[in-house]
């Protein structure tokens, strides 16, 4: 004979709060990145590039095109942000929203950029090098 199971109060109490430490997760992050797009997008473009992750005629091009991304982030509604990193959604188990849509930027978007030569590297490491900045940004 089947379990049938009833979600009760105290499950649904349960996923509630996790949704919503996503959500307020979610806006934490994206007021940190409003707050220091230009050094953000500083920091990423300069790692990206010293890693060897992206190879460019111009750092100072990569920063602009960074940093209108991250902008793009902050005014963006969630669907457009989910729409963005669909494809990217099972790159990493607990996945920050905003290293994602980088990511899913450089290896979109940047690529096909006039001063981008050639992005190196799998995904993981160019989302993991953004982590790492926007974690001690975080901190």
């Amino acid at each position: 004979m089947a379990k049938i199971f009833y979600t009760g109060n105290r499950e649904s109490k349960l996923l509630s709060k996790i949704e919503s430490s996503k959500e307020r997760e979610r806006i934490k992050t994206i007021m940190v990145i409003r707050d220091n797009i230009d050094s953000f997008s500083n920091k990423v473009s300069m790692k990206l590039i010293e890693a060897g992750l992206v190879e460019t005629v111009s750092k100072s091009s990569i920063e602009n095109q960074i940093a209108r991304c991250l902008d793009t982030l902050c005014k963006a509604e969630d669907f457009d942000i989910d729409y963005m990193v669909a494809p990217f959604r099972t790159l990493v188990s607990n996945p920050n929203i905003a290293s994602l849509y980088l990511t899913a930027f450089i290896v979109e978007t940047l690529i096909n950029h006039k001063d981008v030569i050639d992005i190196f590297g799998s995904d993981e490491d160019i989302y993991f090098c953004i982590q790492k900045e926007l974690a001690s940004l975080m901190a």
